[in-house]
């Protein structure tokens, strides 16, 4: 996964582990909006991560889950915290 200089100075501003990253890239559900992909950890994404690493890691790491990225162009553009539901069209 490739990350612009915004996103990667993002990442390390906000706390956001590559591997959770990489879990987002793998597992997580996407919504497209203005151009650009959004992907996120819901109930579903939450699920099939836990089916791949354990319920009890996901568990753990239930506030590290609560972040998106957005891609655009081949590469993440920005990431950070989710505060809000996430509204799928």
């Amino acid at each position: 996964m490739q990350l612009s200089h915004h996103a990667r100075a993002r990442c390390q501003q906000r706390g956001i582990p590559p591997l959770i990253q990489q879990w987002l890239q793998d597992f997580g559900s996407e919504v497209v909006s203005h151009g650009a992909t959004k992907r996120y950890f819901d109930h579903r994404a939450k699920k099939r991560l836990a089916a791949a690493v354990g319920a009890q890691v996901v568990d753990r790491l239930g506030s590290l889950l609560n972040i998106y990225i957005v891609e655009g162009d081949g590469r993440v553009i920005t990431a950070g915290h989710r505060t809000h539901r996430i509204k799928k069209r």
